[in-house]
Formats: C-alpha cells, sequence, structure tokens
C-alpha cells in the first residue's frame, strides 16, 4: 500500500465523532471477525451507526471523493471475473477503478487499512490514491458492475437445469393441443346434442364446485384437531443456549416500500436471537429509488444488509430473492414482507423443530394474520380468510400428509435444500406454492408450525383485487406447470397428494371462475322463464344447483365461523355471513389473473403497503 497521505484512524472517523463508544467498537471487533467482514460493513448492518450519521462524519474529514455513475457502470475496468472476488469487494466495501493509468481504490471507509492491504495483495498491486464515496452507493455500483452471472442464475437457474419445473412457458404445446382436442370434441357435442351438452358441463361445473368446497371443509375440520396442539414448548425455547444457535438468514424483499422500513427496523430488533448471528438481508431493486433514498437518509441505526439487484426482467419477488440466496451465510433461511411482525421467538421455535424432525422435512410454514383487522370490512373479510387457512387448511394438509402450498412469508427453509431446489422460480408470480409442490416431488416434506407472523392486512378494494389476481395467477401458473406430466406428478407425490393438489390448487382456481357462471345461470333461470330456458334449466338440475349453492355457502359460512375460535376474535363472526359477497370479490381477481395469464404472465402487480391507520 501506498502513502496515501490519509491520517483518518478508526478512533478519529467513529468514537472522537461520537459515533460509537469503546464498548461499541470493541463489539463489533469481536463480532466482524466472526462474520469475515469489514469493520464498517459490520457496524452499518447490526444496528451501531446509522448511514445517516456516518456520512455526515465522514463529509466533515474534506477527503478526495469520487461519484460512481450508475449510468456509466459499464465502463469502468473490471477487476473481478468470479464470485469470490467479487465476495471480497462487498465485504471489504472497497471499487478498485482505473484513474491516472494505475489503480484506485474508492472506499467507504478510509480507516480500513488491513482491507485496502488484503484486496491490493489479491489484485496484486500497489494503490497510491484512494477516494472515497458513500456506502450504499458503493454497493450498488458492486452489485451493477459484477452482479451480472448471478442475476443471470437468479432468473434461469431453475429453467436450465430443470425446465419442466419453470414457469417461463406458460402453455406447452401438448396442453395448447390438449385444451384444442377439448374444446373441438365440446363443439361436436354442442353440434349434434346442443341442449344436453349444456346440461352435461352445468352439471359437472356443479359437482366439481360443491366437491372442491366439501374438500376444504374436511381439511378444516382435520385442521381443527390441532388447534391446541405445541410443536416447541415454552420450555424448550427457555432451555435453548444461545452458543448453539446457527446463523440464520432473513430475506427483505422490498419494491416502493420506503413507508415501512422505519417499521421493519424495529421489527427486526423485536426478534429474540443473537445480533450477530442474524443475517438479514433487504433486496432492493436497482431502479427502485424511493427505497433506495430512504435507506440512505435513514437516521437511526438498521440491522440488515442492503442487497441491490441489478435490473432484470421479469422484475418479480422470487427472482429477488433468488439473488439474495448467493449473499446468504444462514444453516436456515426464511422470508419477511416489510411490514410483517413476527412472534419474538419464530426464530428460535422454527430451529428447535427443524432438530426434532427427521431429515426429510426441509421446510416449516408459519400461520399469518393481522394486526389491522378491524380496521374496515375488507380487513375483516381478509382476516378470516387467513385465519382459517392457516390455522386451519394448511393443518389439515399436514395432517393428511397432503402437499402444502407455502404462504408469500414466514416460510423457514433448511438453506442447502432450497440451494438444491434451485431456489424459487422467478417466472411464477406464486414462488411460494409452486416451490411446496417442488418439494414433495423431490420426496422433502413441509410441516406448519403454531407461530404467527402478523401482516397489514389490505383495506383498500383496489389494492386488494391487485394483490389477489396475482395470487389466482401464480396458482394457474402452478397448475399448469405440474400438470404437463399428470402421471409423472402422481408417481411423484401419490394418490393422496395428486387428488389434493387438484382440488386444492386446479380446485380453488375453478371455484372462483365457475362461481359467477353458475349464479349467472341460476339468475338467467329465475328471472327469465321461457321455453327454452326451461329445456336449459330442467328442473332437477335447478334443484342441484340451489342446493349446491345453498349448501356451498353455508359451508363456508360455517368455515368461516370457525376460524374466530383459535384467535378469539369473536366480533368477526357476523362478517362471516358475508363470504358470498367476498367470493364474488375473488372472481373478478381471478378473471383478472385469467386475462393477465394470457396477456402477460410474469407481471408481479405491485401491492401498497403502509395504508393502514391501525398501528402495529
Amino acid at each position: 500500500m501506498g502513502d496515501f497521505n490519509i491520517n483518518i484512524y478508526r478512533k478519529e472517523l467513529f468514537v472522537e465523532s461520537k459515533l460509537l463508544t469503546n464498548k461499541q467498537v470493541s463489539e463489533i471487533e469481536r463480532i466482524k471477525i466472526k462474520l469475515n467482514k469489514s469493520f464498517l460493513k459490520t457496524a452499518l448492518n447490526h444496528g451501531f451507526i446509522s448511514r445517516y450519521h456516518y456520512n455526515k462524519v465522514l463529509e466533515g474529514f474534506k477527503l478526495p471523493t469520487h461519484h460512481l455513475d450508475f449510468d456509466k457502470i459499464d465502463e469502468y475496468k473490471s477487476f473481478s471475473d468470479n464470485h469470490e472476488r467479487f465476495t471480497l469487494f462487498l465485504n471489504s466495501l472497497i471499487f478498485p477503478i482505473e484513474h491516472n493509468n494505475s489503480v484506485a481504490f474508492v472506499v467507504a471507509d478510509p480507516s480500513d487499512v488491513n482491507n485496502i492491504r488484503l484486496v491490493e495483495e489479491e489484485l496484486n498491486v500497489t494503490v497510491t490514491e484512494i477516494f472515497v464515496t458513500n456506502e450504499l452507493d458503493l454497493n450498488k455500483a458492486l452489485h451493477v458492475k459484477y452482479g451480472g452471472e448471478i442475476l443471470h442464475k437468479s432468473v434461469f437457474h431453475l429453467y436450465e437445469n430443470d425446465p419442466d419445473s419453470c414457469a417461463i412457458e406458460t402453455f406447452t404445446l401438448k396442453q395448447v393441443f390438449a385444451l384444442g382436442v377439448l374444446f373441438f370434441i365440446f363443439l361436436i357435442f354442442l353440434y349434434f346434442n346442443f341442449i344436453d351438452t349444456l346440461i352435461g358441463v352445468n352439471l359437472i361445473m356443479n359437482l366439481f364446485l360443491l366437491s372442491s368446497i366439501l374438500f376444504k371443509f374436511m381439511l378444516t375440520i382435520h385442521g381443527s384437531k390441532t388447534e391446541l396442539e405445541s410443536k416447541v414448548s415454552k420450555e424448550e425455547i427457555d432451555a435453548i443456549n444461545d452458543v448453539d444457535l446457527p446463523i440464520y438468514t432473513i430475506h427483505l424483499p422490498v419494491f416502493k416500500e420506503s413507508e415501512v422500513i422505519q417499521k421493519l427496523v424495529w421489527n427486526l430488533n423485536s426478534l429474540d436471537y443473537p445480533i450477530e448471528k442474524l443475517d438479514a438481508k433487504l433486496l432492493i431493486e436497482s431502479d427502485d429509488e424511493m427505497t433506495y433514498n430512504a435507506i440512505r437518509e435513514m437516521k437511526f441505526p438498521t440491522n440488515f444488509e442492503p442487497i441491490i439487484i441489478p435490473y432484470a426482467q421479469p422484475k418479480t419477488k422470487p427472482k429477488a430473492c433468488n439473488y439474495g440466496l448467493y449473499f446468504s451465510k444462514g444453516k436456515y433461511l426464511t422470508i419477511y414482507d416489510a411490514e410483517d411482525i413476527p412472534d419474538s421467538d419464530q426464530l428460535k421455535q422454527t430451529y428447535k423443530l427443524f432438530n426434532k424432525l427427521p431429515d426429510d422435512y426441509i421446510a416449516i410454514q408459519c400461520a399469518l394474520n393481522y394486526f389491522n383487522k378491524s380496521e374496515n370490512f375488507l380487513t375483516k373479510m381478509f382476516t378470516l380468510e387467513y385465519s382459517y387457512w392457516f390455522d386451519y387448511m394448511l393443518p389439515g394438509l399436514d395432517s393428511l400428509r397432503i402437499p402444502i402450498p407455502l404462504g408469500g412469508t414466514s416460510n423457514h427453509f433448511k438453506f442447502d435444500k432450497l440451494m438444491e431446489l434451485g431456489g424459487w422460480d422467478g417466472f411464477n408470480v406464486t414462488e411460494d406454492a409452486d416451490l411446496g409442490l417442488r418439494c414433495y416431488a423431490k420426496d422433502y416434506k413441509i410441516t406448519v408450525l403454531d407461530s404467527t407472523t402478523y401482516e397489514e392486512a389490505n383495506n383498500d378494494f383496489f389494492n386488494w383485487i391487485r394483490q389477489r389476481s396475482r395470487w389466482i395467477k401464480g396458482y394457474m401458473q402452478t397448475y399448469l406447470v405440474h400438470m404437463r406430466n399428470p402421471a409423472k406428478l402422481y408417481k411423484s407425490i401419490g394418490a393422496r397428494g395428486f387428488f389434493g393438489f387438484q382440488f386444492f390448487i386446479g380446485g380453488t382456481v375453478f371455484t372462483f371462475l365457475s362461481y359467477p357462471v353458475l349464479l349467472l345461470f341460476l339468475l338467467i333461470y329465475i328471472c327469465f322463464r321461457s321455453k327454452w330456458i326451461e329445456m336449459l334449466f330442467p328442473d332437477w338440475l335447478i334443484i342441484i344447483s340451489i342446493v349446491n349453492f345453498t349448501l356451498g355457502n353455508l359451508i363456508m359460512i360455517y368455515t368461516n365461523m370457525i376460524a374466530i375460535f383459535k384467535r378469539s376474535s369473536y366480533a368477526l363472526i357476523i362478517y362471516a355471513m358475508a363470504n358470498p359477497v367476498y367470493w364474488l370479490m375473488h372472481s373478478i381477481s381471478a378473471y383478472k389473473g385469467l386475462h393477465q395469464l394470457i396477456t402477460k404472465p410474469f407481471y408481479w402487480e405491485k401491492t401498497n403497503h403502509g395504508l393502514t391507520k391501525k398501528k402495529n
């Protein structure tokens, strides 16, 4: 290392500036050695100092600066051709550049002499000039410059290694051909026997709708048997020695979430887990200036590491999480949304349960519920739905050993097995449900845990429609992907899993699509009595339809009523009666999702968070 003529030492930069105390410096030194990170990276990402105040102190030293131009990042000379060197630059917070026909370093911490020397040795150069820049800008420049190979893996790894499991192709040629043949047969039947064909279609739709509802009711009953079970006791949690705990990675995918970043920091601080063993990654798209600037200007310490994801399509949550996998260090990994409030001991509970389960269990799904359940009609209905889904239906699937479609957050994985599965499908907009099916197809198992993460329920109708249409579209994608080869699926997950998949994934989509059609048929019969109508809707079919609608709605109303008991949400019981209206809202979302499946299958419709006025 050459003579930089810069006399910036750690004591001056961090202690004399009152950013840190001597005790905190010692604690950071201890953690950084364990994690093999630079002093500054440890201090910023483990809640010791804020980026805003560090940058203000750094500006006071009047050091030579260098503006990293992201629009011209490709023009910078490349000094890395492998992931290991890229990781070294990230951990050292050093961006090498060519300057005045020699190598210079752009750094975030000019006092970090050890890492400057380490990178000099790695590049086999002697640096005579260093420049200082904002740590977050340096981080972004490194990812944009050197993250291309990892970005490619994040998007295409599953497709290149297991194309049959990837949703990059919405309809395969065989599926298009099969659908075409079925439609042609339908037209032939219509031509030769118009009335009986329509009656037959109506009857099949009615019977499948009722069967799907009865299947979900059966799951609810089975799930209710486990209502009071606890897989991990408080005594077991209390007996855990923090020294024995492994590093736990948390993925925090965000997009235009500046309004909830502050809540996210508070919620992470409430987790009962050693700070040096938390590997929290805030996953930010490189063009998300709103969130990026919110983090840079944050005036209090954070306990997450920003991972800036270079631009690429599709711009989806699974792609972002896949990118984060290559920088994750945990034995276990979970995902939380920005506004999530998990039980404080959730990580310890999943750690303990993983150690109690057989080795073939590689994922644990925790329950989701809402902290703003009483805000308006929509949040109340949403809470009822999540309550019976996570508290009863998923435990029902678990007890019957039927594949569990994972929820969007609070699913915990064995990291090595997640990598073995190829991560998430970046082209599937319900990547969680798809991954749950792939786990079972590879002979792995998932279970559920009675630990809750509280989220923000959608309180806006159009925002809810956007979110739900994406979910249902993703279920359509998942069904099409896994039904490319029905015989293979049957063989891999067995008869129980296969038929459970038909009713739970396929049945959910079919229910929402068919419900308004069958309701319309019934209304046509009631409102427009004529000879033709009576021929199309004979009395026996109308009786079946009325019984089907009455029984189906009563079952779902009853299911919603059951949902209130575990969480003692008795004030919501009257809203269970509104389930038929809530289903029509789902049908609107389903048809929007079907349209998008055909026109823009990979489009990730953004759900806005931070809209609630309720305090969490």
